[in-house]
């Protein structure tokens, strides 16, 4: 079927910035969708206008009614950057639509700032929560955000300075391309009392101050960047034990007995769009999980409360599983390593001898791996120092065939 459905992306001028060819394909529009500002300046004879509902979900909705008819749909910029062209591509067959793109918000900004653009992270902050920006805060870093207005630059100069990061740069450009433009330059920490206008794109650069709270995005933050009771998968191990289940993006993992999320939060950080499932039980740290999610940027983590045994079902097959808690149960280890999809990886650790037990029978009938991880540290005896050994860890890692 030939495309039904175009998404022509404009800039601050709207439809008067349009090349002819996109302006052709306005023209023979049977229905346009857009927002109010552009579709003010838009006028056809026999085209329906419809400005977007809020939530956006109604108009997504009526879309698939308008099949067979050419409709044309108003995005900002480039649609398929943090556009609803990603959105719509989720919804209709490729083959179905067409995507016209003009210059993104982050090709202008890195025009205006002159940084290459290859060399700046790009992520957006409108309609998610501010707290997604902690894995990039890195000294050094130069980022290019989408904001959701004056609020959202407030918001992102409070975590800085929480951070220790007072000292970034912000560059808050505001109505890039009209006749508006303005750029507004200034450190994070002497934002308070000012206004920006609500249709900027903020430019950071990060400056890590003497205190700075670096947290690096390799696996193995420090234990105390995590608020725990104890149960708490020790940096060295975690680090080993990310490692074994491989993050890759838009990748799920399943937490199974998640302690305070320190496996799930760190995988969620690794690797460009992972998901992690949490499953725990004890309500204190189920909150813990969920602060330590905010804190350091994995606020989209699922948190699934309830005996984990009888909490598994329904939910999507992950990519990796981690069995950190009652590993000796063997009903929990087969409903995971059934859900686990094929070619996934499982990584289970044993500080005990009857988690030892469970572990060599499981490498005993699925194969894979099994390593014993010993990690001593410093330590006083008197007036000298020893190396004190910890609980020394067996992990098993297979991948199901």
């Amino acid at each position: 079927m030939s495309a039904w459905l175009t998404i022509l992306g404009v800039g601050p001028e709207g439809v008067d910035g349009l090349t002819a060819p996109a302006r052709a394909l306005l023209d023979t529009a049977d229905v346009v969708v857009g927002s109010e500002r552009v579709l003010k300046d838009v006028s056809l004879e026999k085209a329906e206008l419809h400005a977007w509902s809020s939530p956006m979900d109604d108009t997504l909705d009526q879309l698939d009614g308008w099949k067979g008819r050419n409709v044309v749909v108003f995005a900002t910029g480039d649609p398929m950057h943090f556009g609803v062209g990603a959105t719509l591509a989720r919804r209709i067959p490729l083959e179905e639509m067409a995507v016209v793109p003009t210059s993104s918000a982050f090709s202008l900004a890195a025009a205006r700032l002159k940084w290459p653009l290859q060399d700046v992270e790009t992520l957006s902050l409108h309609g998610r929560p501010v707290p997604a920006l902690h894995p990039f805060v890195q000294p050094g870093a130069r980022l290019l955000v989408l904001t959701a207005g004056n609020e959202t630059v407030h918001a992102v100069s409070a975590l800085l300075m929480a951070r220790g990061f007072g000292k970034s740069v912000l560059s808050v450009l505001e109505h890039m391309g009209g006749a508006d433009e303005r750029t507004v330059t200034l450190p994070a920490d002497e934002c308070e009392g000012k206004e920006f206008a609500d249709f900027n794109t903020l430019a950071i650069e990060c400056v890590a101050g003497s205190d700075a709270q670096v947290l690096p995005r390799v696996p193995g933050l420090p234990d105390d960047a995590f608020r725990n009771d104890g149960q708490l998968t020790k940096r060295d191990i975690r680090a080993i034990t990310l490692s074994a289940l491989a993050p890759s993006p838009k990748a799920l993992l399943w937490d199974v007995g998640a302690g305070c999320g320190s496996i799930a939060i760190e995988w969620m950080r690794s690797a460009p769009g992972a998901r992690a499932i949490a499953f725990e039980r004890h309500e204190d740290r189920i909150r813990m999980i969920a602060e330590n999610a905010v804190a350091l940027g994995a606020p989209d983590l699922d948190i699934v409360s309830g005996d984990v045994a009888d909490s598994l079902g329904g939910h999507p097959a992950p990519s990796a599983v981690f069995h950190g808690g009652a590993t000796t149960n063997d009903d929990v280890f087969e409903t995971c390593w059934k859900a686990l999809a094929p070619g996934g990886r499982f990584v289970s650790n044993a500080v005990t001898l009857e988690g030892d037990a469970a572990l060599m029978a499981r490498h005993g009938k699925h194969g894979g791996e099994l390593v014993r991880i010993d990690v001593s540290h410093v330590g006083p005896v008197g007036s000298r120092r020893v190396m004190r050994p910890r609980m020394s860890v067996l992990q098993w890692r297979a991948v199901k065939g």
